[in-house]
Formats: structure tokens, sequence, C-alpha cells
């Protein structure tokens, strides 16, 4: 079992990471300037975790399974695909909207990684991934939606809820609630679904995010 000491370092190196690689990507940052951040020396942060790369492996890892454990508390939650596809837009949205930091290094730096580290955090992604493809292919199925590119639906949508790391300001003049709910009408548009009744699944979403985002490693 790790000392206390060596968790609470391990934990100061990711969230400085976070923060400098959501701000100047991960090229950007060289190691004197992560361990600095960190409050450590460079070799300290070699001896917690790894190389640059390990540690940007980490990160991503760690980001995308607790988007995985969001769908998959989506999916046991939320019967039918309608319902289903309206919380996990929401959720994404959501997401992306108070935790930005960590999820424009998760969305944005696949291609700094090499190897086994690239094909880990890939299966990860392709894992979440998997949760709007089976709930878009039980609604076309069902004929609850009538998009006939699901594929492309599918990336065109998560592309869509994932810019919200980018331009959402909490103190702008748009409600997050008003984004999450947007997105979910647009979602409903894109697949053929404009009469599926949307549900504010806002606050829900909101309790979801801060319980599997409330660990260590966050920015």
């Amino acid at each position: 079992m790790p000392q206390r000491g060596a968790v609470g370092a391990e934990e100061r190196i990711r969230a400085a990471a976070v923060r400098l690689w959501s701000e100047r990507g991960f090229h950007g940052v060289g190691i004197r300037e992560l361990a600095e951040e960190a409050g450590l020396s460079s070799a300290s942060l070699y001896h917690y975790m790894g190389t640059k790369e390990d540690l940007l492996a980490d990160v991503m890892s760690r980001g995308l399974r607790r988007l995985v454990l969001a769908a998959e508390r989506v999916t046991q939650q939320r019967a039918g695909a309608g319902p289903r596809m309206n919380a996990l837009v929401q959720l994404h949205v959501l997401t992306h909207a108070l935790r930005p930091r960590e999820t424009r290094v998760v969305d944005g730096e696949l291609r700094a990684l090499s190897g086994d580290r690239r094909g880990g955090v890939m299966s990860l992604r392709d894992e979440y991934e998997r949760y709007w493809r089976t709930t878009i292919d039980e609604g076309r199925a069902s004929g609850a939606f009538r998009v006939e590119a699901p594929g492309m639906a599918r990336l065109a949508l998560l592309e869509m809820c994932t810019g919200v790391a980018r331009w959402y300001d909490p103190g702008g003049p748009m409600a997050l609630s008003e984004v999450a709910l947007g997105h979910a009408q647009l979602a409903s548009r894109v697949l053929g679904a404009e009469e599926l009744e949307l549900v504010d699944e806002v606050d829900w979403c909101r309790g979801l995010v801060g319980e599997i985002w409330s660990g260590p490693g966050g920015g």
C-alpha cells in the first residue's frame, strides 16, 4: 500500500499535469515546469509517476474510466433507447462543462501516446463509445430513432457535446441546464427522434459527475 506522502504527491502531480496540459497541451509543458507546478523536483516526479508519457496515459485512463462508469450508471438506471440517449447526451455535456480541464486532456492528447499506452487508452475510449453505439442501434431497431447513418451520427454528437469543454463559460449568458437540454434536443433531431419527450436530467447528471469525478487527479 502506498504511503500517505506518496499518495499526496501523486495527486499533486496529476492535478498539476491536468492544469498545465489543458492550457498548453502535452508537448507545450516540460518536465521541469510540471515538477515546479507540483511542488517537487524533477527527480521526485520521475520517482512517483515514471515518464511524462506514463503520466499522460494515467491521467487519460482515469478520466476515461470515469466516463465509462458514468455511462454504465445511465444504462442501468434509464430504460429505453430514447431516455437513455437523452441522459447520455446531458451527462456528456455536464461532464465537459463541469470538468473542462480533465476532459480537454482526455479528448485532445491521444496523439501524444504511443505503443501499449495508446492502445490501452483507445480501448477505454471505445468502451465508452460502445454505450452510445448500442443505444443508437437499439433505438433504430425499435423505431425510436430513424437515423440512416448511425456511425456518423454518433461521432457527430460526441464531437458536438465534447466541444462544450472549450466554449462553455459558467459566468456567460447561457445556464448549464439550457446548454444540456439544447444539446439533447439537437441530438434527438440528428437521430430522427424529434417527437421524443426530453426529460431534464441536469440535476441527476450533475450529482453523478460530482460523485464520480470527486476522487484524486482532478484539476
